[in-house]
């Protein structure tokens, strides 16, 4: 997977939710790659736009070919907060 083709998907699902990237970390040598998002204005990054941003990825690049771990999280919760909640959800 290509960095610019994972933020150009990344960015792309996080504006259609009406969010910014506040971060986003890669771990090159495991493949872990985390997403923080934000929105202006104070209003808060919801359950749903994390999960769409996340299913996003998770529809542009195959996770076993491309053996891959994501996070998406707000910088109102943290990484490991967003994904407890996320594993929580039936697809």
């Amino acid at each position: 997977m290509y960095r610019h083709e994972f933020e150009e998907v990344v960015l792309r699902a996080a504006q259609e939710r009406g969010c910014g990237l506040a971060g986003v970390v890669f771990d090159d040598d495991d493949n872990v790659f985390e997403v923080i998002l934000d929105k202006d204005g104070g209003e808060p990054v919801s359950l749903d736009d994390c999960e769409y941003v996340h299913r996003a990825v998770l529809a542009a690049f195959d996770r076993d070919v491309e053996d891959y771990a994501l996070t998406v999280g707000s910088a109102g919760i943290s990484a490991s907060e967003a994904d407890a909640i996320l594993k929580t959800i039936d697809e």
